[in-house]
């Protein structure tokens, strides 16, 4: 009995190092790791995370829609604790499997699965597009702005919606312009067409552009510095890719949260996480690259905007709320 004990006793302590070691994942959504976007973003969490605690992480890169579903079955059978996905196209997947692996915890950011073992981590666009806009109205001299998204979802509408919002606040009289990429998971990786929208706003008067549109954006920001107007780049910090022609980028702390849900590891608590402007989940990239772009007045006015904003002074619709856009 107590050589059986014993045997029991080892048995539980072996097994002990193994659950203490799982290794998180993360999964790349369509555009591919190195997007200079979202994406990339993810990438940058998870290797401060893994240079911090010199732990190690399972990654997989999305090759097609059809894969999404094997691929979270193979990561959570691999114990991979916590998983955490980049990308609202994953929503309705997680919703169906999440409940297979009651043991493991899934992180998605950009949308909401309500699932005892999923954290929903949702950011606040409208709020740091709006700053965005406000950027947008001030440098522009035409008084003809730019908006391009990728793929037509409400999700990049809630983009739009702010910064159309920024744009109207400070420049009442101002025109936007508004085009997507398209209407599949292709449109976020497509920088030929981003060019080409871009060429055909200019054409309509834009000198200032807000690319929303992952992958596709690079094109955007690319065509925009070949036909000498500025842009706004989206998700990661744009502004090096074109220094002096890249007014800002609205940065999403993406990296933040893939870096805290690796940290929480098996611990990572469920539920909706929202990130605002207020903790610093969203906000305008200001910089060395772009600092002859912002002026004195300028800065005044996106510090003035983000107090008004945390206080809530000033209300910022979000599209989501119910799929309309109150400037349009």
């Amino acid at each position: 009995m107590s050589l059986m004990k014993s045997l029991l006793t080892g048995a539980c302590l072996s097994a002990l190092p193994l659950a203490a070691l799982a290794d998180p994942a993360l999964i790349f959504d369509l555009g591919g790791k190195f997007d200079k976007s979202f994406n990339e973003a993810a990438y940058v969490g998870a290797e401060r995370w893994k240079a911090e605690t010199g732990g190690s992480y399972k990654e997989l890169e999305m090759q097609s829609e059809a894969q999404r579903e094997q691929a979270l079955r193979r990561l959570a059978e691999t114990g991979a604790n916590p998983i955490v996905m980049t990308g609202f196209a994953f929503g309705e997947v997680l919703g169906q499997i999440a409940g297979d692996y009651p043991d493991t915890k899934f992180v998605i950011i950009d949308m909401v699965v309500e699932k005892p073992n999923v954290q929903s981590i949702v950011f606040s666009e409208p709020q740091g597009s709006y700053l965005a806009g406000v950027m947008a109205a001030m440098a522009s001299k035409s008084g003809t702005v730019g908006f391009i998204g990728g793929m037509d979802v409400p999700l990049i509408h809630k983009f739009e919606c702010g910064y159309s919002q920024g744009v109207k606040a400070t420049k009442p009289d101002a025109k936007v312009l508004i085009n997507y990429t398209g209407t599949t998971p292709a449109a976020w990786n497509d920088p030929v067409k981003g060019g080409e929208l871009l060429k055909a706003q200019v054409a309509q008067g834009a000198d200032v552009v807000y690319a929303a549109a992952g992958g596709t954006g690079i094109g955007v920001l690319q065509a925009a510095a070949d036909a000498n107007i500025l842009s706004i780049g989206v998700d990661s910090n744009q502004n090096h890719l074109h220094p002096g022609k890249v007014l800002t980028s609205m940065v999403k702390g993406v990296d933040n949260s893939v870096y805290d849900a690796f940290k929480a590891g098996a611990d990572v608590e469920p539920g909706i996480k929202v990130m605002d402007l207020a903790s610093g989940g969203v906000s305008v990239a200001m910089d060395d690259n772009n600092k002859p772009l912002v002026t004195p007045e300028m800065q005044a006015a996106v510090d003035a905007a983000s107090k008004g904003i945390i206080d809530g002074t000033i209300k910022v619709h979000d599209y989501m709320t119910d799929n309309t856009c109150p400037v349009q």
